[in-house]
């Protein structure tokens, strides 16, 4: 045991110096990189570094940081990467392993020399942050106007890293980077095999316009064998009944027609050279088609092989394929705090769209809803065909489909831009709590703001729609979007039909009687508040992209007095759920229903019931509680 003297002097510690911080900024390129050493006085550090993308090239990076560190007792490098596609993954994950010692590596001894604590002085820190191209790209035009060239590029990296301060970030692992590699892939052949579509359709502009007018998908297999055959409409028009016949899979009651088109047809060439290119055009779609399966399989493959589930393919409509596309592009949930957010990532949500003002200032053409531009085609593409089986398998997508298709018979592309809306939320909430989905958690039949009542079984015949006709419809509620005849996120141009849904003269009869007259309904502003945040009506007024701030608060031009989108009086902030324009001819401000009775000139009563109606709001607490206005 050791006695201290209490009268001995008492030496204070002294504290340890902070780490030096070396900014390091790398302009990355298919075949070599540029790095810049900058110290925290922004001068160099060392020499700059150009090196090739090779074992060699790494070395001579290795060699260059390991001078700089014999130099200070402590450094940390703050790495900012300016990554140019994948040019920087290997770099990435070579810093990555750079930084983070081994876990079986032997504990070096204490140093015995000059040149041993050279070496132990020699160990540093890496901070790695991988930075958005076109935000390196503003930030060094930001510093040095119109140059740009590897050097420069280089030491606005550096400069970005020491005085910005990014997060660093968390290298992916190697089953997820070969999974989200499989997913690109994919992605590729998809919209290959839809750009050969597309000239397919050209062709048969030339050769037989009639056959796009009989069907919908041409390139269904029983449509190329037939091109096979018969290229043009006039070597068609040779054929016999017995002769189409042949061809598998071509439906019977589409025989005749073909042939009494081809006899008619008005095609305008018929030469051989036309014929061999559409032969060369089928052939080239098949091998697209065959492409597109077997990348496929190895996305499912690769799905499986995580070392974490997420439990997305146990959501009834989500298979394994559709799973490993969302977690290819999500990688990690994490970036999201809440669903919605989810959702505007991958744009399955309704922007109103409009054609601008004449000179009188009235706006031009009816107003329309279609879905976002925004987010992955291939995730769209999926998400839709999934929405499409879970609207008859899943339990919680089926109940919303089946209330949204009662409120909007004519406009079934609606419910199933709902249903894609409900699967990327049931796949958050499944991801977030590491849980399978299990279809008993909650009664889907019943909105969240109407009590539970008994469970019917599934021997019964009872359909959802005639109880949904009692109750609001849950989210947004726009227009039927507007759908291409051949795109790269949606090949689908039919809906599936409920097989449960009562006749259309039913359903009008029902919604009469279950729709009030909005003169006699009561409204309690307050509870229409509570339900309706401010950034979904800024969403599906088609406001959140015109807005700028990196807080709660946002400024934008004023949707009120400012049609053509410019200015940025206009002011909302999204905690308070409040918003005001500080332009004097204009000086609105308010809650979301003031916004809305803006927007559309109306009063606040009939702003209030045209809410209701468009987001399937309660107007008043169910029990009747609490003070009603209107």
């Amino acid at each position: 045991m050791l006695l201290c003297n209490a009268n001995a002097p008492q030496h204070p510690v002294p504290p340890q110096p902070a780490p030096s911080r070396i900014g390091v900024g790398i302009d990355t390129s298919r075949y070599g990189h540029y790095a810049v050493f900058l110290g925290d006085d922004l001068q160099a550090a060392a020499p700059d570094l150009q090196f090739v993308e090779s074992a060699s090239g790494y070395a001579q990076l290795r060699q260059c940081l390991q001078q700089i560190a014999q130099r200070y007792t402590q450094v940390t490098f703050v790495v900012r990467l300016d990554a140019a596609g994948q040019y920087a993954d290997n770099l990435l994950h070579f810093l990555h392993r750079l930084g983070t010692p081994r876990a079986n590596a032997p504990q070096a001894p204490p140093p015995d020399s000059a040149a041993d604590a050279a070496a132990h002085r020699a160990r540093f820190a890496l901070a790695i942050s991988c930075g958005d191209p076109q935000r390196n790209k503003n930030y060094r035009a930001a510093l040095f106007g119109a140059k740009k060239s590897d050097p420069v590029e280089a030491r606005a990296a550096a400069r970005f890293a020491l005085n910005e301060r990014p997060a660093s970030v968390t290298p992916l692992s190697p089953e997820l980077r070969t999974l989200r590699q499989v997913a690109g892939r994919l992605q590729a052949a998809v919209r290959h095999r839809t750009r050969l579509i597309n000239q397919f359709h050209q062709l048969l502009t030339l050769s037989f316009p009639e056959l796009a007018l009989l069907v919908k998908d041409i390139s269904c297999a029983w449509v190329l064998e037939l091109c096979t055959r018969y290229p043009t409409a006039q070597r068609l028009a040779a054929a016999s009944q017995a002769d189409l016949e042949n061809i598998p899979y071509l439906p019977h009651q589409h025989i005749d027609a073909l042939l009494q088109h081809a006899r008619t047809s008005i095609a305008s060439l018929d030469a051989a050279a036309v014929a061999d290119l559409v032969g060369d055009q089928v052939r080239q779609l098949r091998d697209a088609t065959a492409r597109k399966k077997r990348l496929e399989i190895m996305l499912a493959a690769a799905y499986h092989q995580l070392p974490q589930p997420n439990h997305l393919d146990t959501i009834p409509g989500i298979g394994d394929l559709t799973a490993a596309i969302l977690t290819a592009f999500i990688l990690d949930i994490e970036r999201f705090e809440t669903p919605n957010q989810l959702v505007a990532y991958f744009g399955a949500m309704p922007v109103e769209v409009g054609s601008g003002v004449d000179r009188d200032g009235k706006p031009r053409g009816p107003k329309r809803y279609v879905m976002s531009q925004r987010g992955n085609d291939l995730v769209r593409r999926y998400l839709w065909m999934a929405a499409l089986s879970a609207i008859r398998h899943n339990p919680a997508v089926r109940a919303l489909y089946a209330r949204v298709v009662a409120r909007n018979p004519d406009k079934k592309a609606k419910a199933i831009g709902h249903a894609m809306r409900k699967l990327l939320h049931l796949a958050f909430a499944i991801w977030k709590s590491g849980k399978p989905f299990d279809k008993a958690h909650y009664p889907w039949n019943t909105p969240a703001h109407v009590d539970a009542e008994p469970e019917v079984k599934e021997e019964s015949h009872a359909s959802d729609i005639p109880m949904s006709l009692k109750e609001q419809a849950a989210g947004h509620n726009p227009d039927e979007p507007e759908m291409q005849v051949v795109t790269a996120a949606c090949s689908i141009t039919s809906t599936p039909s409920n097989p449960a849904a009562p006749a259309l003269g039913d359903r009008h009869a029902n919604a009469e009687r279950a729709s009030p007259d909005p003169a006699a309904t009561f409204l309690d502003f307050a509870h229409l508040k509570r339900q309706l945040p401010m950034p979904r009506v800024l969403d599906h007024l088609g406001l959140t992209a015109r807005l700028r701030g990196s807080g709660p608060q946002k400024r934008g031009p004023c949707p009120i007095h400012r049609a053509d989108g410019r200015g940025r009086t206009f002011s909302v902030n999204l905690d308070e759920h409040v918003f005001c324009c500080f332009d004097k001819t204009c000086g609105k401000k308010g809650d979301v229903i003031d916004l809305w009775a803006s927007v559309k000139s109306m009063s606040l009563r009939e702003a209030a019931l045209d809410l209701v109606e468009t987001f399937g709001l309660e107007p008043a607490p169910p029990h009747g509680t609490g003070k009603r206005h209107g």
